[in-house]
């Protein structure tokens, strides 16, 4: 029996539902991770409170009491909360044995904006990997929930004839010490090479999109594979000649260009600054406040 071969010290790791990306055998952020850190997303205050509000609207019901009056009731609520949390594992809140778990329950309605965003995450997770596949060539097995979301990208593949592909590759910025994994990046007839991500979101594409592609696309380098040694091989990231993002919906798709320059990347680059700064274990963040000072001592002459 040969022995186990050593992980490429370049590489990308996957773990559970994630992955972490390893660059010269040192851990270091994804682009996604980078954004998330680094940049305010002051619509999700909004999206989470309403998520809550929807849900506990949703899940309240009335019942006709002895008296004849109609009331509302939480039953349903409950229920609902409590079925939900046992769904999420290690994630769950611990429930007592009281019939009405007040703590539990509201630690879990705190959480509920989590419901939303897993399924979404789950959903775009989904098509990510069937749009990879279809980007390949391959023949794919559609789950029912996603046919829309599927017949959208291949209308754009028909339409958009991309050659040349490149799908899902492994990116590296050695000098700034980040990496991460485009979606697609291939030729396109009257517009050249183009980077570009998918996005599912309900919600449309965001701005802040640009800064993705920019991490991206001013990489050094992608990963191609591994040697005869085991270890990771790299060839220089090609010539980019537009941006761009297809939001794919099941009722159709869009594509938009984006403007990604050496400013974009810049920008990026400050996202990645902050959120080190603000890393509250090893940013200075962690040590930047000192502990609570004595008052000063008064000298014996402003004493007397």
């Amino acid at each position: 029996m040969s022995p186990k071969r050593p992980a490429p010290k370049t590489r990308i790791q996957r773990h559970g539902n994630g992955h972490s990306y390893y660059l010269d055998g040192e851990k270091v952020p994804g682009v996604t991770k980078i954004l998330s850190d680094g940049i305010p997303k002051n619509g999700l205050i909004g999206w989470a409170g309403s998520t809550v509000a929807d849900f506990v609207v949703n899940n309240l019901a009335t019942a006709r009491g002895s008296d004849g009056r109609t009331r509302i009731v939480a039953d349903d609520l409950v229920r609902e909360a409590l079925a939900w949390n046992e769904s999420r594992g290690t994630h769950a809140v611990k429930v007592g044995s009281e019939a009405l778990p007040r703590l539990a329950l509201a630690k879990i309605l705190a959480s509920v904006r989590y419901k939303d965003s897993d399924e979404a995450a789950g959903r775009g997770t989904e098509v990510h990997g069937l749009a990879a596949d279809l980007a390949r060539g391959k023949e794919v097995k559609v789950p029912e929930e996603l046919r829309g979301h599927v017949a959208s990208y291949v209308r754009f593949l028909n339409e958009w004839d991309p050659t040349e592909a490149l799908v899902e590759r492994v990116v590296v910025n050695r000098r700034w010490r980040y990496m991460g994994r485009l979606d697609l990046l291939a030729m396109f007839a009257q517009y050249g090479r183009g980077l570009l991500d998918i996005k599912t979101s309900r919600s449309g594409v965001f701005a802040e999109t640009a800064l993705q592609l920019a991490g991206y696309g001013f990489s050094e380098s992608m990963l191609d594979g591994v040697d005869g040694a085991g270890q990771a091989i790299e060839v220089p990231m090609p010539a980019v000649d537009w941006y761009g993002v297809v939001w794919v919906r099941a009722d159709g798709y869009d594509v938009y260009r984006f403007d990604v320059t050496e400013k974009t990347h810049r920008i990026f680059l400050y996202a990645k600054s902050v959120g080190e700064w603000l890393d509250f274990k090893e940013g200075p963040a962690a040590t930047v406040k000192s502990d609570s000072l004595p008052a000063p001592r008064r000298s014996e002459r402003a004493a007397s």
